[in-house]
């Protein structure tokens, strides 16, 4: 059973990854974001719980989110593993998941800041020219954009640390093509080829 993290700033291709991975060795996603928006589409009880704390200009405390990521990985419906991805956030968080499972190793996608941008401005250009229905994020715009970046560099500074004191980090050039990443990934976890990418 192989319990991985995969991390990378935004736009850095964590979901399609994660999916890849899932689809090839039998993993199971899980998304911390997937989780929260169907708390929030459903009208949960924690989804209260969360507007409220947002509405005060509050970050989700690390309590809430890790009692969530408990919950989910208590379900125990990943048979051959797992892929989190969007968790941990913060160097506790990450204590927190290695006081209660063993990973296995954890995947960052390493991705400049200067590629990041491009790619999150040319998706946004994309979206907009696709129609009405869709409207721009209102962070995909440069100056927000590099405020993001900025903390998401402060934020993961003490998580990465954390993971090469645990020897786990494995980096991967994240400006390459979806299968040569794929491939990298698969390298350093010393997966076996699949016969076939899914």
């Amino acid at each position: 059973m192989d319990k991985y993290v995969i991390f990378g700033p935004q736009g850095s291709g964590k979901g399609t990854q994660s999916e890849l991975l899932c689809k090839n060795y039998g993993f199971v996603h899980i998304s911390l974001g997937d989780i929260f928006r169907w708390q929030m589409a459903n009208h949960t009880k924690l989804a209260a719980r969360i507007t409220r704390i947002m509405n005060q200009g509050l970050l989700v405390p690390d309590e809430i989110v890790e009692e969530v990521v408990h919950a989910r990985l208590e379900e125990h419906d990943w048979n051959w593993g797992f892929v989190l991805d969007g968790f941990p956030r913060t160097r506790p968080q990450a204590e927190f998941l290695f006081e209660n499972w063993n990973l296995d190793a954890v995947i960052y996608l390493d991705v400049p800041d200067d590629v990041v941008e491009e790619r999150v401005m040319k998706r946004a250009a994309t979206l907009q020219d696709a129609g009405p229905s869709f409207t721009k994020r209102l962070d995909d715009t440069p100056e927000v954009l590099r405020v993001r970046l900025r903390e998401y560099h402060e934020k993961t500074k003490p998580l990465i640390e954390l993971y090469e004191e645990k020897r786990m980090l494995r980096r991967v050039d994240a400006t390459q093509p979806v299968e040569a990443v794929f491939e990298d990934i698969i390298d350093l976890l010393k997966l076996a080829k699949p016969s076939t990418f899914a």
